[in-house]
Formats: structure tokens, C-alpha cells, sequence
């Protein structure tokens, strides 16, 4: 029996550390909580996380490839979590709770029918697999985080629903001024709106229900932003442990993806010198959804205490996740950055500038058409290619 049955079976004995009763301050995404007199509300917090683990017995991938991601598609199911934790922003707001014996929204059974393991749903396995083909990562291959970054921003393009920005920020550097040119593309940035043809009208046809007016989708495409990092060379340099806890502190925050050898988490939180974590380490049958399109989803959900490691433990290779649904939050996402960053607590983890260094090329400037995904990867692929040579030390450490 496999180290990832074992998990599943524990899943059912309850054999998990209990919560720590404690008085220093418990983040979850943005919010804060004690120990003490909020226990229920943390575990509900954590609890309405998407959760998405290895999963057996899903049609093959690629037609004739594997039937389980056991073994290798844990950082592809922490790039589910980081963004279906967007989604669920998105169409449901940060404050929305999971309760498995109410009927559940629309949006709700939209946002999981777009992670079942088939082909045709956009965030699939399937498509998180074949897409990374083009990263020059095989079908079964283990993928670093900003490997994983990269694809869920190529498959975002095709979310017609959400409507998504996924931006990438390569070189450690946030650049203001091209996030608002691809969150805001009918601008020319001199003050006068650019808006083409038929703009309004797309912008009219939205599917579904969410819980931002139309008005707004039309000033501002939601965004997700994902900043690959490296935190220093075999281990995390302890003078980004402030600076890494004070991103877990944002309202933006989506939380962290990364891990430690032989293994990748999704981190959403920490209370003292401690990560909080969902674990995709955990192999549960593929669901397969009823025919009026509801989703059997209670194991979507982490109904047990979540995981604790130590900050130290961290592979220093991660991705951190931020969801702006405005302007108005991706400004006061800046504002934040740039006070974290005249704190003497801890060294900045990204810079924050206001337009391109000169030696900088946008890469989401390259392949954004839908058809160039499949067809030219020449630029851009160089251009991943380089960052991603720290995403093959984070896999070496976990071999």
C-alpha cells in the first residue's frame, strides 16, 4: 500500500493533529483569527477551500496516458487549489462558506465542473498534463511551480466564464503599468478610453451569475497574479520569513504554492512559526458528476484540522498567488506591497515597479490568441524556459 493510500485512510480513522490552542494570531488568505474563541470559524474557513488531490481511475490522459496522477501531479493539483481559491473569489466571494448538507450554488457547481478530471473541462488534469507538453514537461512528469504558473495562465485564456487575467510577474519585478494594460486593454494610458469596437458588447455577455456587476467587469478584468520566486539557494533565507508571513496577511492574498522534498503543498495561512496547508497527497477515486450536472463535492473539501509544517521546512523555490477583482484592489494591493517593503522586518520577496525596465520583455505580450498555444511557442518558450531553470532545482530536491 502506497504512502498516498495510507493518507487516504487516515482521512477516515481522523488520526490528525488537532488545532493548536494558542494565542498568537491565525491567518487564513487575508483574514485573522484566534485560536482560542474562533476555532470553528478557522476550520470552516479551511474547510471551504477547495481541496483537490491525486485522484485514480480518470479516463486516460491523452486518450491512452495515465488513469491516476498518484505520484506526480501534486504541484499540478496545488495550481487547482491557488486558482480555484480565485474562482471562488471571483464568483463567490472570499467570505462564501461550504456547507455540504445545503443545496449549492450555480457558480459553485460551474467552478467544480471546470476541475473534474475529463478532457473538456478547462482546469482538468487532462489539460494541466498536455498543456505542460509545451513547457517541455512530459505527461506524468513532476512540475515546478512556475512550470504550473505558466500553464494555468495559457488555460485561463479559454475561461469564457470568469473572464481571468492570469499574469505571471517573471525577474522577481511587478510591473503596475502592464498589469493594468492587460486588466484594462481598451486604454492607451493617456487618459482617454480606447475601447474598440463591439467591446460593450462582449462585455454585456457574461455567463452566469457573479457577484460583480457587468459595469465593472467592463472597467477592469479580474485579476490573478502569480509571482514565482526563489527564496534562496537549498533552504528559504530566514530573512524572507516576515515578508512571506505578511503575504498570508493580505486581502488579496491566494496563498502559496511550493513544498518541501518529495513533496508540494498549497499554503494558505500561518499562526506562529508555523505554514498552514491543504495536502494533495492524498488519492481518492475520480468523481464522475450526475446527470443533471450537481457534483458529489464532499471530497472537495478538507473536513479535518489542516496541516501545520514549520516556516524553516519551506523548499525555497514557491509561487505566490494575489486575486485583484478591481482596480481599486490591485491599487491598494500596491499600496500594501510598497509599506511591506519600508518595513525593517524582513528583505522584499518581489520588486514593485511602476512601468518595464528596459531589460525586461513582456512575455504576456507573446501567444495571447488562443490558437498560438498550440501552434508557436518558439518566443515565449525561451523566454519560460529561462525562469523555469529554478523550478528543475526545486525538482531535484525532491527526487
Amino acid at each position: 500500500m502506497d504512502a498516498a493510500t495510507l493518507t487516504y485512510d487516515t482521512l477516515r480513522f481522523g488520526e490528525f493533529e488537532d488545532f493548536p490552542e494558542t494565542s498568537e494570531p491565525v491567518w487564513i488568505l487575508g483574514k485573522q483569527y484566534n485560536a482560542l474563541t474562533e476555532r470553528d470559524d478557522i476550520l470552516s474557513d479551511v474547510t471551504s477551500r477547495l481541496w483537490f488531490t491525486y485522484r485514480k481511475n480518470f479516463p486516460p490522459i491523452g486518450g491512452t496516458g495515465p488513469t491516476s496522477d498518484t505520484g506526480w501531479g501534486c504541484m499540478l493539483r496545488c495550481g487547482q487549489m491557488i486558482l480555484g481559491e480565485a474562482l471562488v473569489c471571483r464568483h463567490l466571494g472570499r467570505d462564501w462558506r461550504w456547507a455540504g448538507d445545503k443545496k449549492q450554488r450555480e457558480e459553485y457547481i460551474s467552478i467544480l465542473n471546470a476541475f473534474i478530471d475529463k478532457k473538456d473541462s478547462y482546469y482538468s488534469i487532462h489539460q494541466i498534463a498536455q498543456m505542460g507538453v509545451g513547457e517541455g514537461k512530459p505527461i506524468g512528469q513532476w512540475y515546478g511551480p512556475n512550470t504550473v504558473a505558466q500553464v494555468l495562465k495559457k488555460l485561463a485564456v479559454f475561461d469564457t466564464w470568469s473572464r481571468l487575467v492570469v499574469h505571471v510577474a517573471m525577474d522577481n519585478t511587478v510591473v503596475i503599468e502592464e498589469i493594468k494594460r492587460l486588466c484594462m486593454p481598451w486604454l492607451d494610458f493617456a487618459g482617454a478610453s480606447a475601447e474598440p469596437e463591439g467591446a460593450g458588447e462582449l462585455n454585456g455577455c457574461l455567463e452566469g451569475a457573479c457577484a460583480l456587476a457587468e459595469e465593472e467587469t467592463a472597467l477592469w478584468k479580474p485579476l490573478v497574479l502569480l509571482i514565482p520566486l526563489r527564496l534562496g539557494l537549498s533552504d528559504i533565507n530566514e530573512a524572507y520569513i516576515e515578508t512571506l508571513k505578511q503575504c498570508f496577511m493580505l486581502p488579496q492574498s491566494l496563498g502559496v504554492i511550493g513544498g518541501k522534498p518529495n513533496s508540494a503543498h498549497y499554503f494558505i495561512g500561518y499562526v506562529g512559526e508555523e505554514l498552514i496547508y491543504l495536502d494533495p497527497h492524498t488519492t481518492q477515486p475520480a468523481v464522475e458528476p450526475y446527470e443533471d450536472g450537481q457534483v458529489p463535492d464532499e471530497t472537495y473539501h478538507c473536513q479535518h484540522p489542516p496541516c501545520r509544517m514549520h516556516i524553516c521546512e519551506l523548499d525555497p523555490s514557491i509561487a505566490a498567488g494575489f486575486f485583484c477583482q478591481t482596480e481599486d484592489e490591485f491599487d491598494d494591493w500596491c499600496m500594501r506591497i510598497r509599506r511591506l517593503s519600508c518595513n525593517r522586518g524582513g528583505l522584499p520577496m518581489f520588486e514593485l515597479v511602476d512601468s518595464q525596465p528596459s531589460h525586461m520583455v513582456s512575455v504576456d505580450a507573446l501567444n495571447l490568441t488562443p490558437d498560438a498555444h498550440f501552434t508557436d511557442f518558439s518566443d515565449s518558450d525561451r523566454l519560460e524556459r529561462f525562469f523555469d531553470s529554478e523550478d528543475e532545482e526545486f525538482e531535484i530536491l525532491s527526487l
